[in-house]
């Protein structure tokens, strides 16, 4: 299934996208994508309606965040070697985390801001896990069957604030609109591989990052067991898995950042693609 959250900001509504790729309305049928609708029973009665069954959304909505309520927002850095590589710094021993504060999640083409006095914008495409099962202490073995699906992101950074200002990486990762998730949770039953997926990102129509999860240093499984480790997991949470090199910074013989006016687009093969216009913050 695609399932996938649309409607005003604030006011987004659950659906789901039928094979002709139109939005069927799951609003009387739940609440919202988030939380306990991800369980593994929900998922399994989502699984079972038949799409024809539901209103048909007309018209194109804006599409929001196609998870609701999001408790933790969890990101892996330098999760690819040859990011790692472009950025200057050692290949972890384990993987690194940091957060973005819920408050920067927004829709997959809503619009990113550059933050004031922001010269040192910088983009990130990443494979996106949600979580379905919630647990501690989750054994690597049998942790995928914690994920409730997938999806993209973009780990919209800046940079000044991330590495130049001093304590954690978060400070530059959390600024709102800054964490843009969808267009839909495709899940774990259609990804017959999370780790052999292409993810590639574009800036006006000049191609950055092009990368496949096959070399992420820290897959999936090792990940979730990993985390559980330090903090309960809930239905809902997003773990954002790490971005492949072509990142503005690394760029040579000089970095390239984000102005306003700018158009982004990137995807992640069978999860959709997301398009963003970046404009100044007031």
């Amino acid at each position: 299934m695609k399932l996938l959250r649309y409607g005003e900001k604030g006011a987004e509504k659950p659906g789901l996208l039928d094979a002709s790729q139109r939005i069927r309305d799951l609003s009387g049928v739940l609440a919202d994508i988030s939380g306990a609708a991800l369980e593994p029973t929900s998922l399994a009665k989502l699984a079972s309606l038949d799409p024809d069954s539901l209103p048909l959304v007309e018209g194109t909505p804006r599409i929001g965040p196609c998870v609701g309520n999001i408790g933790k927002f969890i990101c892996i850095g330098l999760n690819y070697a040859d990011h790692a590589a472009e950025a200057g710094m050692a290949v972890p021993s384990e993987p690194i985390i940091f957060n973005k504060w819920t408050s920067a999640i927004c829709g997959p083409n809503d619009n990113v801001e550059i933050p004031r006095g922001s010269i040192k914008t910088d983009w990130e495409v990443e494979l996106g896990v949600v979580i379905g099962k919630g647990g501690r202490y989750i054994d690597e073995t049998n942790a995928m069957d914690h994920v409730a699906g997938y999806c993209v992101i973009n780990d919209v950074s800046e940079r000044e604030w991330q590495l130049e200002r001093g304590g954690t990486w978060d400070k530059g990762k959390g600024f709102d609109t800054f964490g843009p998730i969808g267009p839909w949770l495709v899940t774990r039953d259609e990804v017959a591989d999370p780790h052999q997926l292409d993810l590639w990102l574009e800036v006006d129509g000049h191609r950055y990052q092009q990368g496949n999860t096959r070399t992420l240093i820290f897959r999936i499984p090792q990940l979730i067991a990993y985390l559980s480790r330090c903090m309960s997991l809930q239905p809902g949470d997003v773990i954002s898995t790490g971005t492949p090199p072509g990142v503005g910074m690394g760029i040579t013989p000089a970095p390239v950042f984000l102005r306003p006016g700018q158009t982004m687009r990137l995807g992640i093969q069978g999860l959709g693609e997301q398009r963003q216009v970046t404009v100044q913050a007031d």
